[in-house]
Formats: structure tokens, sequence, C-alpha cells
């Protein structure tokens, strides 16, 4: 099985990068694009046939590992 995780700041934390590409953004004449916030994608494939199992391992290796749970969020979907 394959899974799409997405980790993002929480909102209220400073992201200095999703600043620095809004910046660069406004630079190149695209002002109006505003409150750029940053975050993280991986696929994961999960060698399990028990969907229930597969997720519980995602979610395991989310709040272990990919995400820091003090200052971001983290979601994910199976694919395909």
């Amino acid at each position: 099985m394959k899974f799409e995780v997405f980790v993002t700041l929480k909102n209220g934390v400073l992201d200095p990068q999703g600043k620095a590409v809004e910046n660069a953004l406004g630079n190149i004449g695209l002002s109006s694009i505003k409150n750029v916030r940053q975050g993280k994608y991986f696929t994961i494939e999960v060698d399990e046939h028990n969907e229930e199992k597969a997720k519980t391992l995602v979610k395991s290796s989310c709040e272990k590992l990919l995400a820091n749970e003090t200052i971001e969020n983290f979601k994910f979907n199976k694919i395909q």
C-alpha cells in the first residue's frame, strides 16, 4: 500500500522559509500572493495487506520521526 504524508507547521509558528518564498514571489512581480507556508511531503510504501495495520505504521512513522508534533501537524492519505 502506498500513502502520501503532508507535514505542515502549526498555525502561529513562525515560518521563515515560507516568508522568504513569499518575498521572492513579490520580487518577481507576484505581489498578490500572500501568507506562503512551507511544509514537507513524503510518499511511503508499506508492505502490509491489512489497511488498518498499514495506517498504524504510517501514523507511528509520523509521530516518531517525520513530524515534530510540538510545532507541526501531519495528515496522510492512502493513494493508488
